[in-house]
């Protein structure tokens, strides 16, 4: 049995040297930019200060800066866990902006000032120094790790574990052997939450196995 070891990351971000200020120049932009940059638009935007409403930064931008509320609410439709390489991600976002644009042509440019500007990031991962061996271990770590571990775990994990489960939850089922815990966290949708919010809802699902297990004894 392997213990589960946290690990956090930090993100170095630099200008992708381009911006956007009409949906057209953002389907330019998307089309042109390096992978890393459709990366950091999409699946790190858990790891921001994000709105709920949407998915990624090409939805936020869409729906806040420009109004284009209908594009915004189909762009947070699209799943970038659904998706196996960024290339594939890049084409169906290309996709629905492009339908949209045969349906409204001209729509509104942003505000001088609102532009979307492209980025691209590097993760750098560390260790914590927390390690857990059982259940209740886990559930004491995931209360005060940074939330960057969440992030790192929860979401990341998906990426680096091949499109699979969350870390957390490949750590419980096979290292731990709890099928039953580990599905609840597979079942969790990560866009509902910011994460903290999925923090908590994770330890309230741990915490609650772990009083279960001590009603038993």
């Amino acid at each position: 049995m392997k213990p589960f070891i946290f690990k956090q990351c930090t993100n170095i971000l630099k200008s992708a040297q381009r911006r956007a200020g009409t949906i057209k120049e953002l389907l330019h932009g998307i089309k042109e930019v390096s992978d890393a940059s459709i990366f950091h638009h999409t699946y790190k935007y858990f790891l921001k200060e994000h709105i709920l409403e949407y998915t990624n930064d090409f939805s936020q931008w869409v729906g806040e800066s420009l109004e284009e509320h209908t594009l915004a609410e189909h762009l947070s439709s699209v799943d970038p866990y659904d998706f196996t390489a960024v290339s594939a991600l890049r084409e169906e976002i290309v996709r629905v902006i492009d339908d949209y644009l045969a349906h409204f042509p001209e729509p509104r440019p942003a505000m001088k000032g609102n532009e979307f500007y492209f980025n691209e990031s590097a993760t750098i991962v560390f260790p914590t120094g927390i390690i857990a061996h059982n259940v209740a271990e886990f559930l004491q770590a995931l209360k005060y790790v940074d939330s960057s571990s969440i992030y790192y775990h929860f979401y990341e994990g998906r990426i680096h574990g091949m499109h699979g489960p969350d870390d957390f939850s490949l750590w419980l089922k096979e290292d731990l052997n709890e099928k039953e815990l580990s599905e609840k966290l597979v079942h969790i949708d990560p866009f509902m939450y910011d994460i903290e919010g999925m923090r908590r809802l994770i330890v309230q699902i741990v915490e609650q196995k772990v009083q279960k297990d001590m009603e038993t004894l």
